[in-house]
């Protein structure tokens, strides 16, 4: 694993965000748009004998598929999925929003009212690896919002069906109909609707870079929850952390893709040695050693820092999807962390453990948008309507007060609108 110094790694990653933009990718994702507009579901059973291999007699999962997941899947995998699912429960019915009004002198009502979307889409990648954790993760709060329908796209397997543990998370999350259709098609049917996809007010969920662009390319004829990149993780790292535990949480992320980033900021040079050979050591014995290591050698650095000061600073500024702080004293470092997703604290509170168990959401910001976004809550799920109710006398007291402000505009109607409740227009 690389080493290298801040200004180093800086002016790698201008590089990399420079080289982003991908205009050829924007062709065919808005193609690919544009067909599912166009002919519906002709256009996803196409791409999906075109991207999967698969020719489907259906795009909705049926009831005997769905009973025929709980005959493959383990006992053990069940029992664990209640306990994430219990975890995850109770964590976000802590964020659910209440509506609110405050009564106001003379009769006045303000408020704020606190509605569901009525209908959502959650996209769950398929493809490198199955994920019914990521099912959890979204469809566990939109249940706590109060969604009325949720619809879940997710790319079949070669058989033509949908991974077994993915159908199970879906039954137990409380998904109301699975599609089997993944990538950039699925973004825009859920955005547009086709004859057997209902059209959703909302898209959430991870997916690889043609599901990203799509969401990019649909939001505003539907909200999305954010464009997620590649999974990131940084590890704070004094020379008390323990080297092999920091190896093994930075190969967790590398696994996951090929552009995956696996960062460790340290401020000690012996320390940085060791992990970098630690790394190489642990990477050897993964199932996904091919994944990790390209990551590893393509996004994979330890970045030195002088001070444990300016480290805090270099973690900042990357605004880390997830960010473990492994050094003394840890809880002591929290309050100067302005910027990342989601924040693991000491030695037993890997990444791993927010992806599938602790309860706070795993759907977050990433390529550093943590400085201005948060992760995926029950929050995203609803929407707010402001209330205001006044009474005639206290409407008079202020009518002046608009005019005035209206007039100020060339809003002549907006005054007009004023002047004919205080009875100046005959």
């Amino acid at each position: 694993m690389k080493i290298v110094q801040m200004d180093e790694f800086l002016n790698e990653l201008q590089v990399r965000n420079s080289q982003q933009l991908d205009i050829e990718l924007d062709r065919t994702v808005l193609s690919i748009i544009d067909d599912v507009r166009s002919i519906g579901d002709a256009a996803l059973y196409s791409y999906t004998k075109r991207f999967d291999g698969v020719d489907l007699d259906s795009l909705i999962v049926s009831d005997d598929e769905f009973d025929e997941a709980y005959t493959i899947v383990s006992e053990a995998f069940c029992t664990s999925l209640a306990k994430a699912k219990e975890r995850i429960t109770s964590y976000h019915n802590e964020q659910k929003e209440q509506s609110w009004f405050v009564q106001r002198e003379n009769g006045v009502l303000l408020g704020q009212q606190v509605t569901p979307i009525e209908r959502v889409g959650i996209y769950v990648p398929g493809g490198k690896a199955a994920y019914p954790s990521t099912v959890l993760m979204n469809a566990i709060p939109a249940k706590i919002a109060g969604v009325g329908h949720i619809a879940m796209t997710t790319p079949p397997q070669a058989d033509g069906k949908v991974n077994a543990h993915v159908l199970v998370a879906a039954r137990e999350a409380g998904v109301d109909i699975v599609y089997k259709v993944g990538g950039a098609q699925a973004i825009a049917a859920l955005a547009y609707g086709t004859e057997s996809i209902r059209k959703v007010f909302k898209i959430t969920g991870p997916g690889n870079s043609y599901v990203a662009r799509a969401k990019k390319w649909v939001f505003g004829d539907v909200a999305i929850d954010m464009i997620a990149g590649p999974s990131e993780i940084c590890v704070l790292a004094d020379e008390t952390a323990n080297v092999v535990y920091v190896a093994a949480d930075l190969l967790s992320q590398a696994e996951h893709d090929e552009q995956a980033a696996a960062i460790c900021v340290a401020t000690s040079d012996e320390f940085a040695q060791k992990l970098s050979v630690e790394v190489g050591k642990q990477l050897v014995a993964l199932d996904r050693a091919e994944i990790a290591g390209k990551s590893i050698e393509a996004f994979g650095r330890i970045i030195l820092a002088q001070t444990l000061e300016q480290a805090i600073d270099i973690v900042n500024e990357l605004a880390p999807e997830h960010l473990q702080i492994m050094v003394q004293n840890p809880m002591e470092k929290l309050p100067y962390i302005r910027n990342a997703g989601a924040i693991f604290i000491g030695d037993y509170s890997p990444e791993a453990l927010g992806d599938y168990m602790a309860g706070p959401n795993h759907t977050l910001p990433t390529s550093g948008t943590a400085a201005f976004s948060s992760p995926l809550g029950v929050y995203d799920f609803m929407k707010k309507s402001s209330i205001i109710h006044y009474t005639k006398e206290e409407f008079e007291t202020i009518a002046d007060d608009i005019i005035v402000l209206a007039e100020s505009e060339r809003l002549t109607g907006h005054a007009q609108s004023i002047h004919v409740r205080k009875g100046n227009v005959e």
